[in-house]
């Protein structure tokens, strides 16, 4: 099984995924990681482009032949990469991770601290600014304005029951 997070910066995704990947013995994979490991090797980010989302999904794909279960932590932006996400293995489950209450995300965004040395977090601008894409396929949809993280990942545990 195969568990695609999506969601702009700030709203959860990584507190969620990281729980989820505990509670499933799941590898669990950080584009934010990848891509930082490879500014650290010196390429910058219009160097990195998309390798980041291409290297997570290969060793997504690798794991998943492994018959492990993969949580892929990403911003995963577009129908491309979310189409890419989905062709890496199947049976697979998307969600999406939104915060509704704008104050809220904001405060999130301006208060972070780097859990990756050397990365650096978007502004809330530059989350504002983030060219992420309306949906157009099925998704479980995690508001974290009205829900904790905890019953969130309940919430993601039992829909996968019924999907793997």
């Amino acid at each position: 099984m195969l568990v695609i997070f999506a969601g702009l910066p700030g709203v959860g995704k990584t507190t969620i995924a990281r729980m989820l990947a505990s509670r499933l013995g799941a590898v669990y994979l950080r584009v934010d990681t990848i891509e930082q490991a490879m500014r650290d090797d010196g390429l910058s980010d219009a160097a990195i482009g998309g390798m980041g989302y291409l290297v997570a999904q290969r060793i997504a794909t690798e794991n998943l032949k492994l018959g492990r279960t993969v949580v892929a932590d990403t911003v995963n932006p577009w129908e491309l990469t979310r189409q890419m996400w989905r062709e890496a293995g199947s049976p697979n489950f998307e969600v999406e991770v939104v915060c509704s209450d704008p104050v809220e995300h904001r405060r999130r965004v301006e208060s972070r601290r780097a859990d990756i040395l050397g990365h650096a977090h978007p502004t809330w601008q530059e989350v504002l600014d983030r060219d992420y894409h309306a949906w157009t396929t099925p998704r479980l949809v995690v508001d974290t304005a009205t829900l904790p993280p905890e019953v969130a990942v309940e919430a993601i545990l039992g829909r996968l029951d019924s999907v793997g």
